[in-house]
C-alpha cells in the first residue's frame, strides 16, 4: 500500500507542477490580447514598436508611374495587386481570387480579372463586380513614398 500512496503523491505533485507551469508570474487572471484586425477603412494598424523604432519598408511593389489611373498592376511574386482608382490614390489587395485561389492575371477596364473562372473585382475597393467570387479581395497595407510603392 505504501507503494501506491507514494505513487499518488508523485502524480499529485506532478499535476501541481504542470498547473503552475501553465501560468506566467504576474499574469494571473490577465486576458490575452486579441489579434489585431483591419481598421474599418481596410488598413491594418501599425505594429506595436517602442517610440522611435521604425519598421523598415517592405519590398517595393511598383513605381507610381507603373500603375495607371483607373487601373492597376498585378505583382504575381508577391501575390498583390496595386490599383490607382483616382489620380494619386493607391490601394493594394491580395491577388488571390476568393473563388478558387488562382492569382488574378490583369487589371483592365476598371476591374481586376481572374483567368480561372472569370471573376472580376472593382479597382476602387476590390468588391466583386462579376462572380463566381463569393467575396472581395482582402486589402493589403502599402506605403507610397515619392515614386515608390512598398508593401507594409
Amino acid at each position: 500500500m505504501s507503494g501506491s500512496a507514494s505513487r499518488r503523491s508523485v502524480l499529485a505533485a506532478g499535476a501541481v507542477a504542470l498547473a503552475a507551469g501553465c501560468t506566467k508570474y504576474g499574469d494571473e487572471g490577465a486576458e490575452p490580447e486579441p489579434p489585431e484586425s483591419p481598421a474599418p477603412d481596410g488598413s491594418t494598424p501599425a505594429s506595436k514598436t517602442p517610440a522611435g523604432d521604425e519598421r523598415p519598408a517592405g519590398p517595393e511593389l511598383a513605381k507610381t508611374s507603373e500603375v495607371p489611373v483607373g487601373g492597376g498592376k498585378v505583382v504575381k511574386d508577391k501575390k498583390v495587386v496595386v490599383t490607382q482608382p483616382e489620380s494619386g490614390t493607391f490601394k493594394a489587395f491580395s491577388a488571390v481570387c476568393t473563388h478558387s485561389g488562382c492569382i488574378v492575371a490583369e487589371v483592365a477596364d476598371g476591374t481586376i480579372n481572374c483567368p480561372c473562372h472569370g471573376s472580376k473585382y472593382r479597382v476602387a475597393d476590390a468588391s466583386v463586380a462579376d462572380g463566381p467570387a463569393p467575396r472581395p479581395l482582402p486589402p493589403q497595407k502599402i506605403t507610397v513614398t515619392g515614386n515608390s510603392i512598398t508593401l507594409g
